[in-house]
């Protein structure tokens, strides 16, 4: 098949740190080139793929952009991007939108033969999506969760699918045996609760060591309670890591805090622990429980008293089983989930 891949521009593919959208992109193209087929990625110049690459800006726009730009400006930039896919559109057999922000592929759709799908990537704003939504019906769109799905229950959408995010299981090298220290992998927001696995950690006398990024629309919130909370608790704080830092941070931990308080729409970073053997306990929260299966790759807690009594219970849990349970979100499956809804569109 002929396949038009079309990334947001707000990182690299895949990005040189954080960056979940952009990383299952790559995965995705990456997976699809070795199966035969043509890809055409349409994402910034500084992307590194298997698949034609077709720069969209010079530049990820999160790294030359000012938080009222990416605000104000990115959203034109993008619709603008989509544009110039469509006018491509008979080159392709099938068009797979992970521009999700804007569903600015909906309108575009319409005046090509050539089908659209869009992988809705983050958790939808009812509030602001159900009117637009309902103007398009007809529109496939993927799930990465069934729990995402809840987030859109007055609007009638065409849910052609629903495919986990897949990780290449070879980046995440398998450790037997558990570190001394709990891990934290992700964003410094509210919805992520940092504030949380700093609690979990403390209570449980372990070491914290945070990986994470910090949007520019988190920053008073980070240099006003988070930053505070870390000095004085002595948490080892990563900031953004590379794939390889990223790899053994979780590997060399005893276990992943996934403490989140927002409804989750998959949770990357549960599977990159898991594919590294170390388990993971987290907030029962979205897709919380379609990912970690309670006793076996994790504990699911219902509060972080449960997430601290929780922490000595990880030594019973199989470090193999956690990496057995990753398979089930590789590259290869998510591709193969793709493949066969492309083909029912064709």
């Amino acid at each position: 098949m002929r396949i038009a891949q079309i990334a947001p521009m707000y990182e690299s593919v895949p990005p040189n740190g954080y960056g979940g959208t952009e990383r299952v992109v790559w995965s995705l193209c990456e997976e699809l080139v070795q199966r035969g087929h043509e890809v055409t990625l349409f994402a910034s110049g500084e992307s590194q793929t298997n698949a034609h690459l077709v720069a969209t800006t010079p530049q990820a726009l999160r790294h030359r952009m000012s938080r009222f730009q990416l605000d104000d400006i990115a959203p034109w930039l993008h619709l603008e991007m989509v544009s110039r896919v469509y006018q491509r559109s008979a080159e392709f057999d099938i068009i797979h939108s992970h521009v999700d922000d804007f569903l600015a592929g909906f309108p575009f759709a319409r005046l090509t033969q050539t089908p659209t799908v869009t992988t809705i990537h983050h958790y939808p704003d009812q509030a602001k999506l159900a009117p637009v939504l309902v103007n398009y019906p007809e529109a496939p769109v993927v799930s990465i969760s069934m729990a995402q799905r809840t987030a859109l229950p007055d609007v009638q959408m065409r849910w052609v699918g629903c495919v986990y995010n897949g990780i290449p299981l070879d980046h995440f090298p398998f450790h037997d045996t558990p570190g001394d220290y709990l891990a934290f992998l992700g964003r410094i927001c509210p919805d992520k609760r940092p504030d949380w696995a700093v609690e979990v950690a403390v209570r449980s006398g372990l070491p914290l060591k945070v990986a994470a990024k910090i949007d520019p629309v988190d920053e008073d919130y980070w240099a006003d309670q988070i930053r505070p909370l870390f000095k004085k608790h002595e948490i080892e704080f990563l900031g953004e890591v590379s794939d390889q830092q990223k790899a053994e941070l979780l590997g060399n931990a005893y276990a992943t805090l996934f403490p989140i308080d927002w409804m989750e729409p998959f949770g990357l970073v549960m599977t990159e622990s898991l594919a590294c053997g170390t388990p993971v306990i987290a907030i029962n929260r979205g897709s919380v429980p379609e990912v970690l299966r309670h006793g076996v790759s994790g504990w699911i807690c219902e509060s972080v008293d449960e997430m601290v009594t929780s922490v000595p219970r990880v030594a019973t849990l199989d470090r193999e089983a956690c990496r057995s349970e990753a398979e089930r979100f590789s590259s290869t499956k998510m591709a193969e989930g793709y493949e066969t809804i492309y083909a029912s569109l064709l």
